[in-house]
């Protein structure tokens, strides 16, 4: 009875543990072919095929600035275009597109449309060559809200090639910070000496200090200047679009085929170098013909003057 006894007290210890296990939870290997998630080094705007964590949502800015570059032969589409800026810091975004198409005045008016249509305008317009060797080339500025759209809108363009392409950002958000807090001292300084001033009781006393409040009004108007040159360079972009003629490829002429338009060619070459040969001959003919005619005249006066000397010697 010993051994029956053991077996039911055994049993349940079997099933508990058996439970436990079951409702553990068990860590195991990815499947070669299923998803693997990892942690991108570089932010939500890595390269193509990194991979992004899905544990926790990526954050909408990562406060660096975007900078993307590409120098590419491939065709329309290849224009980088930034995803991701953060609204929070000040950034002054430019890019400049090489393009190829075969109508580039025709193109080069698509991107001021696409300008002014974004609520931007037209820096500068070079257009230049005819026919099929027409160039142009145009700088725009848009506000930077719609920098990306002005990008894409390029892009889908139609019958263009992108030969190169760059999209470039620079933050200056600490330089405009130091701008801005140099400023407000410095019109801080203007009103002190604006109150001592107001309390100079000697000429000398206002000569030194309307002095110095010059000094420091030039220094504010120079920030100032300075504050408002940045203002318009991140809320406006700048794009530079280069349009050159599309290259025509000729067909490479088979040298065995026979070409009876060349032996004609050839033919009217032979004659026409036969004709100047002759035209030249009859040249050097009478340029220098008069002189054998000349030494042969003498050599006869010659002759008859001795057959008349002969018989009355």
């Amino acid at each position: 009875m010993k051994r029956p006894t053991l077996a039911l007290l055994v049993t349940p210890a079997i099933l508990l543990a058996a439970c436990a296990a079951a409702g553990a939870p068990t860590l195991s290997a990815p499947d070669k072919g299923g998803v693997t998630f990892g942690i991108n080094n570089e932010g939500p705007m890595g390269p193509a095929g990194s991979t992004v964590s899905a544990a926790a949502p990526v954050p909408a800015a990562t406060g660096a600035p975007f900078r993307g570059d590409q120098s590419t032969q491939s065709g329309q589409g290849s224009i980088p275009v930034a995803q991701v800026f953060d609204p929070d810091r000040a950034l002054i975004l430019t890019a400049s597109v090489a393009l190829r198409a075969k109508e580039p005045w025709t193109v080069s008016d698509k991107v001021q449309a696409i300008a002014t249509g974004l609520g931007g305008d037209v820096m500068s317009l070079a257009q230049s060559g005819s026919g099929e060797q027409r160039n142009a080339m145009l700088t725009i500025r848009v506000p930077q809200e719609r920098f990306n759209d002005a990008l894409r809108q390029i892009r889908d363009i139609g019958d263009i090639e992108v030969i190169s392409s760059n999209v470039d950002g620079k933050d200056v958000t600490d330089q405009f910070i130091d701008l801005k807090a140099r400023l407000s001292a410095k019109q801080t300084e203007e009103s002190r000496y604006t109150a001592l001033l107001a309390r100079a009781n000697t000429i000398d006393e206002i000569l030194k200090i309307d002095q110095a409040l010059s000094n420091v009004r030039l220094q504010v108007e120079q920030l100032t200047a300075q504050i408002n040159t940045i203002k318009a360079r991140t809320t406006f972009s700048t794009i530079v679009v280069q349009v050159a003629p599309a290259t025509v490829v000729q067909p490479t002429p088979d040298p065995k085929a026979y070409d009876p338009a060349k032996t004609a060619e050839r033919a009217f070459a032979a004659l026409a170098s036969m004709f100047r040969g002759a035209v030249d001959v009859a040249i050097w003919v009478l340029v220098f013909g008069w002189i054998p005619l000349v030494i042969f005249g003498l050599a006869l006066l010659v002759s008859r003057t001795r057959t008349r000397l002969l018989p009355t010697a």
